[in-house]
């Protein structure tokens, strides 16, 4: 497996349309996800050219998982969709915290994968420590995100120190809650071995180990 991080233009060619492809797969068409996008691919007003994506991509080349990060300084998802999972707090805005959004962990393409599950496979641990280490480097002291309250296990699972910023709301049938996690507890030394990670562009830190 490999993991990428960068812009999008900064990410190496074809990358990106896959990246679309693969959420629409997951969200839209595994999920159920009701989003206003053009078929076959997903994409929203949060996927600027500031936008930095993680991205996890199979020995066979088929991207596995994905992530998104996003500076509170400008709009993002939280802020603009969901405050009132802050339970009546400001949305942060500030270049030490940081948006996790548009997760997802799932090979498509294995005849083993859970229905609609990804929240305990190996690729989702590797992916969440990865990308809340890569918005650590981006300056980030904390990273907020809003997730199904399972993703706690997950966190947990990571090693992550985390805690909610409000009590769960359910969304269109999903208890979701607004989450903080502590980006120094990212420890991508227990990293499973077989992965190599690349960086790129100025929106993206050191080589990953």
């Amino acid at each position: 497996m490999r993991i990428y991080s960068g812009v999008l233009d900064r990410l190496p060619p074809g990358l990106s349309g896959q990246l679309a492809a693969y959420r629409y797969s997951v969200f839209v068409k595994l999920l159920g996800w009701e989003l206003e996008t053009p078929e076959g691919i997903e994409q929203d007003q949060f996927d600027r050219p500031d936008t930095v994506y993680v991205i996890a991509v199979s020995d066979k080349g088929n991207v596995i998982g994905c992530a998104r990060l996003l500076p509170t300084e400008k709009p993002y998802l939280l802020g603009e969709v969901f405050p009132a999972l802050l339970n009546g707090l400001e949305p942060p805005a500030s270049p030490e915290v940081w948006e996790l959004s548009r997760f997802a962990a799932v090979d498509l393409g294995s005849p083993t994968r859970p229905p609609s599950g990804q929240l305990s496979s190996p690729i989702a641990v590797e992916l969440l420590r990865q990308a809340v280490a890569c918005a650590e480097r981006l300056g980030a002291k904390r990273v907020v995100t809003v997730s199904p309250v399972g993703v706690e296990r997950l966190l947990k699972k990571c090693g992550l120190v985390s805690h909610r910023a409000g009590p769960p709301t359910i969304v269109d049938g999903y208890a979701l809650c607004a989450c903080w996690i502590d980006t120094e507890s990212a420890d991508v030394s227990e990293s499973a071995s077989g992965i190599t990670t690349f960086s790129s562009g100025p929106h993206s830190a050191e080589f990953w180990s």
